[in-house]
């Protein structure tokens, strides 16, 4: 039996702590094994292709990643990326409607689909057996999809439902991912509401979808993720077979999605009319993907939320009691850290009684704030961080569905054209020192660099 992915990880030899610069370079025998092994090429119509092989469940993970996200969703077409993510369950030319849901779990499969600030995704996992008739399926809805006037205008009708269930009749409804950005970013394209307006929902048109789907859901703007018990070379063929005939099309140009400087605080409220009690929201933005700052940030994340020991938790929850949970961090509940490609925030949300002005929670994040941007973090906090993330790491790429594996894969390659740099995230986080994390939290969460945003309760208060 072969070692887990979590023991192979283990002895690949990398640690999440500080170590000096070595003085010569490795040979190549002694460099340690990548942390993932993996295959990545372009087919000849631009769909990018990673392969993962991992025998230690029969099993595979097959995702399809399209670079169309809700930040880049057409002006005066909000939540359409997401009315798109249900179209795409309404059948196809070889699977009529139902049909994919009753193949995959008729197969002892399950699967299911997100919208993101970037990309859309579809992921099925499967026993490993059924790995080409995935791949056939997920190639018949990319070239075939039934776009029609009843499944449109069923498929708004459930979004406007989900709209109407998850944020507009919950308290506080989507908190902290939702509310933030619009308050925190200037450009449309980060900062419109994401769910969608029910007007723009409804104003959908078939002609748009099928333009949608003509623009967007195209081989060359895609990524293709098979992980898991495979054979590479039969692999290779069928995904060849089932994807390569597909045409390529015009990608649509990205829309220029930068930020002016934030030269000053920004503050907002609102009253929800179905909360009990207040909520606070504090964001930041993140430094640019793939620098020194974005690591540093990292581990700045884990420094004040992760774990009751954290800085914020312990000072808001445990010490003051000023709030029971303090929730968020960098790109909350919407992925992880690296799974976005433009304008981010780190964001911590909390709910406190009445009776607690929200100036005296922010005198008190104030605090830890100012200690980070001022002192260096003492090594041993690092050290501990540097643990917690290496174990959560290796938790997120080897669970037994793979979908941590898998979204890592995709972003990297959709993204950055390069999936091998899921092997040097421990890497580039060991290489950050206390003085490193000071300077990128002096720079980056400075007050003129915040967003606050106020929640009054509009419903009576529980007994």
């Amino acid at each position: 039996m072969k070692p887990t992915l979590f023991f192979q990880l283990a002895l690949a030899g990398f640690a999440l702590t500080a170590s000096p610069v070595a003085a010569r370079t490795p040979t190549p025998a002694e460099q340690p094994a990548p942390l993932v092994t993996l295959d990545y090429y372009r087919l000849e119509n631009g769909l990018k292709v990673v392969l993962a092989p991992d025998a230690n469940a029969p099993t595979t993970t097959v995702a399809v990643y399209y670079g169309i996200g809700w930040r880049i969703e057409p002006k005066g077409r909000t939540g359409f990326a997401h009315l798109f993510e249900h179209l795409m369950f309404q059948g196809s030319a070889n699977l009529p409607k139902g049909e994919y849901d009753k193949l995959i779990s008729g197969n002892g499969g399950s699967l299911n689909g997100s919208t993101r600030w970037d990309y859309t995704n579809y992921y099925q996992v499967v026993p490993s057996h059924v790995t080409q008739t995935v791949l056939w399926a997920e190639a018949d809805r990319m070239k075939s999809l039934a776009i029609t006037a009843d499944n449109l205008k069923n498929q708004q009708d459930v979004v406007k439902n989900e709209v109407k269930v998850n944020v507009l009749n919950q308290p506080y409804g989507a908190f902290v991912w939702l509310d933030t950005p619009q308050v925190a970013f200037s450009n449309f394209y980060n900062a419109h509401n994401f769910y969608g307006d029910l007007e723009e929902i409804d104003a959908a048109t078939l002609d748009q979808a099928k333009a949608f789907h003509e623009t967007y859901y195209t081989p060359n703007n895609a990524v293709l993720v098979v992980a898991g018990d495979m054979d590479k070379a039969q692999v290779k063929s069928w995904v060849q077979t089932y994807f390569g005939s597909i045409p390529a099309r015009p990608r649509a140009a990205l829309p220029d999605l930068s930020e002016p400087p934030q030269t000053a605080e920004k503050r907002a409220e609102r009253t929800d009319p179905l909360a009990p009690k207040p909520g606070l929201q504090v964001a930041w933005r993140v430094p640019p993907r793939h620098t020194d700052d974005f690591y540093a940030m990292g581990l700045i994340e884990d420094l004040l939320s992760s774990g009751d020991d954290s800085r914020l938790v312990q000072r808001l929850v445990r010490d003051k009691g000023l709030t029971d949970s303090v929730s968020g961090g960098i790109n909350p509940f919407l992925g992880s850290q690296f799974s976005y490609n433009g304008p981010m925030l780190m964001t911590y949300g909390l709910i406190h009684d009445a009776s607690v002005a929200p100036e005296m929670i922010l005198k008190e994040i104030d605090a830890v704030i100012e200690d980070l941007r001022t002192k260096p973090v003492p090594e041993s906090d690092l050290k501990r961080i540097r643990t917690q993330l290496r174990s959560s790491f290796y938790d997120l790429i080897s669970s037994s569905n793979r979908f941590g594996l898998v979204d890592l894969l995709a972003s990297f390659a959709l993204f950055d054209d390069d999936p091998g740099k899921i092997n040097t995230i421990e890497a580039r986080f060991a290489a950050i020192t206390p003085e490193q994390v000071r300077k990128t939290a002096a720079k980056y969460l400075a007050r003129d660099q915040r967003t606050i945003l106020i929640v009054k309760p509009g419903a009576e208060p529980h007994p």
